[in-house]
C-alpha cells in the first residue's frame, strides 16, 4: 500500500511523539479519557514488532539484540548509541502503520511513543495539527526518570550504572535536539516541556495543538 492510500485511511489518528521522559504516555491517556479516544502506545508493542522484524528489514535491531548490556549502554559513545539505535532509525515504523490500519476507524486514536519520527509521520498526515512532538529539557527528563515507578532501570543492568545513565541522558538529549530540528524543518507542531509546566498545562497545550 502506498503513502497516499495509508494517509487516506488514517485521518482519525492523532500522533504524540517526542523525547524520552517527556510525558507522552500520561498525556495521551489523559487526552483519550477526556475526549473519548483510544490510545495506542508504541512502547507496548516493541517486543511484538521486534519479533515480526527480519534481519534484512531491521539490521540495527539485529545488531542491538546481539549485544550484551555493557555493549549497548556503557562501551559506546552516546553519539554511536544515537546513530545505531534501531527505533531512532525508523525500523519497525511500518509495523505501527500496519497495526493502525487493522484497527477500527470508528473511534479516533491517539498514538504515542518515541518511535514516531517526524519525517515518517509527516507523509501520513491529512492535517499537520494531528501531530505534536514533546521536547523535554534535560532537567525535566532527569526528574521524570527519577520519579518513575514502572521498573525502568536499564543502567542497573550494566557493570557501570552511572556511566550508562550518563550515556543514555546524553543520547536522549541529542535525540531531542534532532526532533526539534526536524519538526522545524517540516513545519510540524512541537512543545518545549520544562519543569515549570504542570501536567494540566501540558494536557491543555497538546489538546490545543490538536484542535480538540
Amino acid at each position: 500500500m502506498g503513502i497516499r492510500a495509508e494517509q487516506a485511511r488514517l485521518p482519525h489518528v492523532y500522533w504524540i511523539g517526542g523525547g524520552s521522559g517527556a510525558g507522552k504516555t500520561t498525556i495521551a491517556r489523559r487526552i483519550a479519557a477526556e475526549h473519548g479516544l483510544r490510545v495506542f502506545s508504541t512502547d507496548d508493542v516493541m517486543a511484538d514488532h521486534a519479533m515480526r522484524s527480519s534481519p534484512a528489514d531491521a539490521p540495527y535491531l539485529s545488531q542491538f539484540v546481539a549485544m550484551d548490556m555493557d555493549d549497548r549502554w556503557v562501551n559506546r559513545t552516546p553519539q554511536a548509541m544515537l546513530e545505531t539505535f534501531h527505533w531512532f532509525r525508523g525500523e519497525g515504523f511500518g509495523l505501527i502503520v500496519e497495526d493502525l490500519l487493522r484497527m477500527s476507524t470508528g473511534t479516533a486514536v491517539v498514538v504515542e511513543g518515541l518511535r514516531l519520527l517526524p519525517h515518517l509521520v509527516h507523509p501520513l498526515l491529512t492535517e499537520s495539527r494531528h501531530a505534536v512532538w514533546l521536547l523535554p529539557t534535560p532537567d525535566f527528563r532527569a526528574a521524570a526518570f527519577d520519579s518513575r515507578t514502572d521498573g525502568w532501570d536499564v543502567p542497573s543492568t550494566t557493570s557501570d550504572p552511572e556511566r550508562a545513565r550518563q550515556n543514555l541522558f546524553q543520547r536522549d538529549h541529542m535525540f531531542t535536539d534532532r526532533l526539534r530540528a526536524e519538526t522545524r524543518r517540516l513545519g510540524l507542531p512541537a512543545i518545549e516541556v520544562n519543569s515549570a509546566m504542570s501536567e494540566d498545562d501540558l494536557v491543555a497545550a497538546v489538546s490545543h495543538a490538536f484542535g480538540l
